[in-house]
């Protein structure tokens, strides 16, 4: 299958400190890439640096083949990439259809489409009965869901998960999984920053390892959390 998102030997680096080393990857369209490692391990600025909120010091990053390296995070959001944001912070005073319209705008200018999109969306999540409700309202797993409605609104074709399932309870998190499995079977291709083992292992295609900015092993979600390099990297030497 056709590559969606690649990315070429990206290093970041804040002063003298890398934060990711030479990190390369290669996602299939309508595939699930999972990016796990311990606290510090580099996942967060390489997802940043592949969504244009950070830019790396080196390596290039390509989107259906077009290089986005430089493009800036609304760019990238024009030409197909959409994100999720670890901390949600929606407009707590506006209703779920008003917080989605904000991100269908973009590519739907006039009102009556951009509300058809956002509605759409909403359905999607399973929030479209509480359009008119006040994000404020929302308990944690529907502001994670009201998360996904603004990421999906603006139709991209790579989607960013930012630990969507941190936090959820059990019934919360399986529906969550639901959400997400049903993206793919419309040849979305996600790329997912994630603790929730259970989440990895049932949604990734493939996973990538990273501790202390570089990638320590790669490839099928059981496999790799069985291999000892993975087990020390969560859990030290002893």
């Amino acid at each position: 299958m056709p590559s969606a998102l690649k990315a070429d030997g990206i290093t970041v680096s804040f002063g003298g400190v890398v934060a990711v080393n030479d990190v390369s990857l290669d996602v299939e369209q309508g595939k699930i890439l999972g990016l796990i490692g311990p606290n510090g391990a580099g996942k967060t600025t390489l997802f940043n640096a592949l969504t244009g909120f950070v830019t790396p010091q080196a390596g290039r990053i390509y989107l259906h083949g077009n290089e986005i390296t430089r493009l800036p995070p609304y760019m990238r959001t024009r030409v197909g990439i959409g994100r999720t944001f670890q901390t949600e912070r929606p407009f707590e005073e506006l209703t779920l259809l008003e917080n989605v319209l904000v991100a269908a705008f973009l590519k739907e200018p006039k009102r009556k489409k951009a509300e058809q999109l956002a509605m759409d969306v909403l359905e999607k999540v399973g929030l479209a009965d509480r359009y008119d409700q006040p994000a404020l309202d929302l308990n944690l797993a529907r502001r994670r869901r009201l998360e996904l409605a603004k990421a999906l609104a603006v139709q991209p074709s790579v989607l960013f998960l930012d630990e969507m399932m941190a936090g959820l309870n059990p019934p919360a998190l399986k529906e969550m999984i639901e959400f997400v499995r049903r993206l793919t079977d419309q040849n979305l291709t996600i790329v997912m920053v994630e603790h929730i083992m259970e989440a990895i292992i049932e949604l990734s295609d493939h996973v990538i390892v990273m501790a202390n900015g570089s990638v320590i092993t790669e490839g099928l979600p059981r496999d790799v959390i069985e291999d000892p390099r993975v087990i020390t990297a969560y859990l030290g030497e002893d």
